[in-house]
């Protein structure tokens, strides 16, 4: 973290920025009332990608299994293009079987500093989210891609504030995504500082229990955000073994079958006003192995048996 990140800083800082702030509007008192299932879920089509099923029959059979949401990849969105599909096509396809494109994953050096390469990603940035106004979605994940290794949170900043003003122009926000394995946003603190100093109303965030652990923040600073600040969370599990410096993505688990806190995170996701999306997002090769309707199900199965023991 730099000069420019204090725990006292970030927590004051919170309270006027983002319009809702990334600090909880209010306090655990409200819990009692809260619905037992208070999130949505989502299917990340990363979770049975190996399939090769399609990106349709990936938003039939999400369906079918009980997904409500479904997050999606930009290369799908280009091969259903390519197949003389448009993206107004494909968001018909995902309403009509009552799913909601929650969001987008791509990947665009929006933080870099060559400034060549930075506005070329926003170019290509700006066309894919006209694409996702086009499919009904409202958000593009922007994780911290390309050389960001010692690049100042301020300056990160700004240049995030850049990528939401093209996104908010066709009703798309970027959501700053952390990766506990890069040089930069590798931490809950930091990616909550670049959002909090965008100073823009569609500023978000998305974290992700897998890369809590990798990048070293865990879990609990979860409870020091507001469910307004969070886009999209992904979820997931991760094993005991390895230690956390050496997991790698393939290492990722149904939730529940790991040893991630997730009783303490959904509490405190509920806590916080979170209503949004829980994500199933995996890239475990013993899963691809497996028929994807057993994936899906068991997926949704296991992330809703997690919520229910945490929140019963």
């Amino acid at each position: 973290m730099t000069e420019t990140l204090s725990r006292r800083g970030l927590l004051a800082a919170a309270g006027c920025a983002l319009g809702a702030g990334l600090l909880p509007r209010g306090g655990r008192g409200a819990e009692d009332a809260a619905p037992a299932e208070p999130f949505g879920y989502c299917l990340n089509t990363s979770t049975i990608r190996e399939q090769k099923l399609g990106i349709t029959a990936e938003f039939e059979l999400a369906a079918k299994a009980g997904y409500k949401g479904v997050e999606i990849w930009q290369n799908q969105i280009d091969e259903y293009v390519k197949g003389g599909g448009t993206p107004a096509d494909l968001g018909k396809r995902a309403r009509d079987l009552g799913l909601t494109i929650a969001s987008t994953i791509a990947f665009y050096e929006w933080m870099v500093d060559d400034a060549a390469r930075r506005e070329k990603a926003l170019e290509d940035a700006k066309r894919r989210m006209e694409q996702i106004a086009q499919m009904g979605s409202k958000h593009i994940a922007a994780p911290p891609s390309g050389n960001v290794k010692g690049i100042d949170l301020m300056v990160a900043a700004e240049r995030y504030r850049t990528y939401l003003e093209i996104g908010a122009k066709v009703g798309v926000a970027p959501a700053v995504e952390l990766w506990g394995f890069q040089a930069n946003l590798n931490r809950l603190g930091q990616v909550a500082f670049v959002a909090i100093e965008a100073n823009h109303p569609s500023a978000c965030i998305v974290p992700d229990v897998y890369h809590l652990h990798r990048g070293g923040s865990g879990l609990g600073g979860v409870r020091h955000l507001s469910g307004a600040s969070i886009a999209i969370f992904h979820v997931n599990d991760y094993p005991a073994q390895p230690e956390r410096e050496k997991l790698k993505d393939s290492d990722r688990v149904f939730p529940g079958d790991g040893a991630a806190p997730l009783k303490q995170l959904f509490r405190d996701l509920r806590a916080i006003g979170y209503r949004g999306m829980l994500s199933l997002e995996l890239f475990n090769p013993s899963y691809y192995k497996r028929p994807a309707e057993e994936v899906l199900s068991e997926g949704l199965e296991k992330t809703r048996a997690a919520v229910r023991a945490a929140l019963a």
